[in-house]
């Protein structure tokens, strides 16, 4: 596996694809979209699946941290602005920084983590441009759901190194048992759809990228690096994010995006800079 600062990269990276990818598959019901991309994203970890073996407690957090995550995000977007709450999701990065001398005990923050996360935050608001309008109670609603997604991944990535050690490939059977849970959510509650020919790459990427590889990753680097300093540089995410919307929208670069890119770097630099306060 890689070391905890790579693979958080590496994760951020592949991440920065899931809004251009759920775009491309924006006709499918979520609860099919999320059940069959979590179940593409057991595949890595199906060479190791004797790894998948973890007490009960263990595979009820990954289920509620990848399914919970997902499951809350889509209701956010369906009753809030996406973009708004998409921005609002996009808290779990300072959350994870805030919430680590909560979770963590023996970790403290420093006034440069604090700043830092501050700083990644009003970059990630910039990048998206969000403009707040008049908010009805179904948009406030949404704005709930997009807040508890956030505080659900947060948690989740935090409390990953209070359970007893579990292998990373493990996280295919939560991936599997999470992707299983929302295809019978789909069952249930939405109408029937086809997968198109077409849409099959677009959903083994989704799958296997921000889905399925980078959560493998992000275990990696939850577990054996600084959450503070992983929290923060997750701010790249949003940006990359609509980078690659603006390459494949054919909109224009805007200053605020370059802006945004400008605070988030800083904000990176300055996290990882921090001295880690144990």
């Amino acid at each position: 596996m890689a070391t905890p600062l790579l693979a958080a990269a590496a994760a951020i990276l592949l991440w920065s694809t899931l809004a251009t990818l759920g775009l491309a598959l924006a006709h499918l019901p979520p609860f099919l979209l999320t059940g069959c991309a979590l179940v593409l994203g057991a595949l890595p970890g199906l060479p190791r699946w004797r790894q998948w073996r973890v007490p009960m407690r263990t595979l009820m957090l990954g289920i509620a941290g990848l399914f919970g995550f997902h499951f809350l995000l889509f209701l956010a977007l369906r009753f809030a602005p996406p973009v708004e709450a998409n921005l609002v999701n996009y808290l779990w990065p300072l959350l994870i920084v805030l919430l680590t001398p909560v979770l963590l005990p023996g970790w403290s923050l420093g006034a440069r983590h604090v700043a830092a996360a501050l700083q990644g935050l009003a970059g990630a608001a910039l990048a998206i441009g969000v403009a707040p309008a008049s908010i009805d109670a179904r948009a406030a609603l949404g704005f709930a759901f997009a807040c508890g997604s956030a505080l659900t991944w947060a948690c989740y990535s935090l409390l990953v190194r209070r359970v007893p050690h579990f292998s990373s490939w493990a996280i295919g059977g939560f991936a599997l048992a999470s992707g299983s849970l929302a295809l019978a959510c789909h069952v249930l509650l939405e109408p029937r759809a086809a997968i198109a020919p077409g849409d099959a790459w677009k959903l083994l990427a989704l799958g296997l990228g921000p889905m399925g590889i980078a959560v493998y990753l992000w275990d990696v680097a939850m577990k054996r690096g600084d959450p503070r300093v992983v929290g923060v540089l997750a701010y790249a995410t949003p940006v990359l994010s609509t980078a690659l919307l603006v390459v494949v929208t054919s909109r224009p670069l805007t200053v605020a995006l370059a802006g945004a890119t400008a605070l988030i770097v800083g904000a990176a630099v300055l996290a990882v800079t921090a001295p880690a306060n144990r």
